[in-house]
């Protein structure tokens, strides 16, 4: 080789065999790039496993050191939220607050192995519980339950009775809804959440507040109207006992003064101050973990309809909410996948006295707003809503709620000694202050 045609560069190479060049190559054999029929076979069946179950995909790859400390963060906040508004939304279903605690327990473990979203908090929602309620309602009404007292001359409710029924009638629906849910999965229904415009889910989910507000005010205002199903039952009222608006106007009044303050110290608390608990009362010995239980499927013909509805509904504020976090953090929700994550949540969550369930609009931005990376967030959440069904002993007066809050907020902008001394002087404050009262 003339080194001087090329400059000072020369070139220098191995002379190689033909077995050194297969290995410097790493040629493929004809049954690496045909591979036998049992290999495709279990290809095909890790992927049908892999998308039928998204967990197997992302938790061998969680990282604790990463995700967990954001995860628990986001699961305490998010699992503090259940517990008002599991017990409201209950209320709006017509049905024993307890149950909403059982709806935010069990189908967001559901989601945990099936949902395809790592934001979205599963549980609870408005619209969905205003819907159940008037299923419960239409089939179980207070007139269906008169019993005499005793005196055979006036005549009560027999709410037991009424309440028990009502649960069978919720759980049967949601069971029927979420098979629903998987069937339209199943058969690739999924794409139709491509229609769902922005416009179309604001507007809807903005009108879905207002029939909220309008469902609660019967409990603002100390009044049991009679549920009117059917166009403008929105404009609908009743009288109003005004001594019960007192209590309802200074807890609405607490909690906007302490949202407006959660958003003023954002910046310097890791998690919002859970201000939602001071307006809580959870009495000792009315809670614990339901069984599981078979939907009444003679009930299933009367409530079809209803179920529809439910499961199309769920599904539209589902993939919804999905599909604008993942939009945001950049990775992608399956539609179909989604269906049918939502429908085993509904009828795994039926058999155990849930009511139909969904993604909450405020649950989701509070996860995602306070770091949660995966649906590991959802397993801390649960796991709050399960320890007030196992203690049984929520019942918190007012002072010891205060108590609490101050320990939180101390510990959380000061130092673990400055905080444990601000509480204990706290405390010692409340006690002197209850003793001369």
């Amino acid at each position: 080789m003339d080194s001087r045609r090329f400059g000072k560069y020369r070139v220098e190479r191995d002379v190689l065999d033909e077995q050194r060049l297969e290995e410097v190559t790493q040629r493929k054999s004809y049954t690496d790039t045909h591979p036998s029929l049992t290999d495709r076979l279990k290809d095909s069946l890790k992927r049908c496993v892999m998308s039928s179950l998204p967990v197997l995909y992302w938790l061998p790859k969680y990282s604790v050191w990463d995700y967990g400390m954001p995860d628990l963060v986001s699961g305490i906040s998010v699992g503090i939220m259940h517990l008002p508004q599991g017990m409201a939304y209950a209320l709006l279903a017509s049905l024993p607050p307890v149950f909403g605690l059982y709806t935010s327990l069990y189908p967001p473990l559901i989601y945990l192995f099936f949902g395809t979203s790592r934001h979205i908090s599963i549980g609870t929602f408005t619209v969905l519980s205003i819907m159940v309620g008037s299923v419960t309602e239409r089939l179980a009404p207070d007139a269906a339950f008169i019993i005499n007292n005793g005196t055979n001359i006036t005549t009560e409710v027999d709410v037991t009775a009424r309440d028990l029924y009502r649960v069978q009638v919720a759980a049967a629906t949601t069971v029927l809804g979420g098979l629903i849910q998987v069937v339209l999965g199943m058969v690739k229904f999924g794409f139709v959440g491509t229609y769902l415009s922005e416009p179309l889910v604001h507007a809807y989910t903005t009108a879905a507040s207002a029939h909220a507000v309008v469902a609660q005010l019967k409990y603002v205002f100390g009044v049991s109207p009679t549920r009117f199903n059917g166009p403008l039952s929105l404009v609908y009222v009743s009288t109003i006992k005004y001594l019960a608006v007192i209590p309802n106007a200074v807890s609405m009044a607490f909690l906007i003064t302490a949202k407006e303050l959660n958003s003023f110290l954002s910046p310097k608390l890791p998690v919002p101050i859970p201000v939602e608990l001071i307006t809580v009362s959870l009495h000792k010995d009315t809670l614990a973990l339901s069984s599981p239980r078979a939907p009444d499927i003679n009930l299933f013909q009367e409530v079809i309809g209803d179920a529809f509805a439910l499961a199309i509904v769920g599904y539209a504020i589902s993939f919804s909410l999905g599909k604008t976090f993942a939009l945001k953090h950049g990775y992608k929700v399956d539609s179909n996948q989604e269906l049918v994550a939502l429908g085993l949540s509904n009828t795994v969550g039926g058999f155990f006295q849930c009511f139909s369930v969904c993604p909450s609009m405020s649950r989701s931005l509070i996860q995602e707003s306070t770091g949660g990376k995966t649906q590991m967030a959802g397993l801390a959440s649960a796991v709050i809503v399960l320890e007030v069904l196992q203690k049984n002993k929520i019942r918190l007066h007012c002072v010891l709620q205060v108590v609490w809050l101050v320990t939180l907020v101390s510990t959380l902008l000061f130092n673990l000694d400055l905080g444990l001394a601000g509480s204990i002087s706290f405390a010692l404050l409340t006690v002197i202050f209850r003793t001369q009262m």
